[in-house]
């Protein structure tokens, strides 16, 4: 693992590079991307990218935990949670990924 972390303005550049637009309409769209997934998100919508996985919202019950320390027991609130699930073409290309970086 490389420690690298792929950031907006990587996005950004990458969208300048390869699709011409300028820099500043490049940050524009990347973020007018994210909002729109973003907005979906908290509408309790799924978003789906092909090829890519899928980002959803789920629904916890509020449930009792444990303190690790004390051993305590904790009462957890219900709350929403955001979970993705990567298509089988991301799962494919981490694992190609894994091999030839040992290679």
């Amino acid at each position: 693992m490389s420690g690298k972390t792929l950031t907006r303005m990587d996005l950004s550049e990458a969208v300048f590079r390869e699709v011409g637009l300028s820099r500043n309409e490049s940050a524009q769209l990347v973020e007018s991307i994210l909002q729109h997934i973003s907005d979906a998100l908290v509408r309790g919508e799924t978003v789906k990218i092909s090829s890519f996985g899928t980002f959803s919202i789920r629904d916890k019950n509020a449930r009792i935990g444990r303190n690790p320390k004390t051993g305590e027991e904790v009462p957890i609130s219900p709350r929403r949670v955001l979970t993705f699930r990567p298509s089988h073409l991301m799962k494919e290309r981490v694992i190609e990924g894994n091999r030839s970086d040992r290679g």
